[in-house]
């Protein structure tokens, strides 16, 4: 079955390259922000872990440490946190890069880009407010794109939002084309609550 995912992920990324390259203009991301990866629930399907965790495996033994460490923080900071939304920095970022950046997730690849939600209305990337991605087409108050800073920027591509919201992007109806199934979805921290072995598999560096 991964080998059926890795195939849709190849599909995924030509299609997300394409929106990307051709919202450039308006795409901040580079190598080091890692904006994205914190403060967040960072929600991943159990095909997607599996994935990770292949990613898990190939680190160094340094590399393992550390976000086996990470991994125990974060799950300390669970434990002691008394709210209902508990959020956190991706445990596999290590001085601010994806450790395991070709096995990431789905919500990874597709975090950017104005999106067309499951309710559809368009959603913005919250970096946009960080003055990063849409920042220089947007009104001031995020509502809508600025006709006047569309203007000034001079680009013929207008900023568009497409359909790749997380839910859409891994329905198991869409992942039968590919003959796989995504499987439950939880926060990424979750799936290390009741895989120990996950844990345990980096704990032996």
């Amino acid at each position: 079955m991964i080998e059926n995912y890795i195939v849709y992920l190849k599909f995924v990324d030509e299609k997300l390259k394409n929106f990307f390259d051709r919202q450039k203009p308006y795409i901040m991301c580079k190598k080091g922000c890692a904006m994205c990866c914190k403060d967040a629930q960072i929600p991943y399907s159990k095909i997607e872990m599996d994935y990770l965790m292949l990613g898990a495996w190939s680190l160094s033994d340094e590399n393992k440490r550390i976000v086996a460490e990470n991994v125990k923080k974060v799950l300390k900071a669970k434990e002691e946190y008394k709210g209902d939304n508990f959020r956190y920095d991706c445990p596999f970022l290590i001085n601010d890069v994806c450790s395991v950046y070709e096995f990431r997730g789905i919500i990874c690849r597709s975090f950017g880009l104005l999106t067309v939600g499951a309710d559809g209305r368009v959603k913005v990337p919250f970096c946009c407010f960080k003055g990063l991605n849409f920042s220089n087409v947007m009104e001031d108050n995020g509502n809508k794109i600025s006709s006047e800073k569309f203007k000034n920027l001079g680009v013929k591509d207008e900023p568009v939002a497409f359909n790749v919201n997380y839910e859409f992007l891994t329905d198991d109806d869409f992942a039968k084309g590919f003959k796989f199934e995504f499987g439950e979805k939880k926060p990424l921290i979750d799936w290390f609550i009741q895989k120990e072995e996950k844990q345990n598999m980096l704990d032996k560096s």
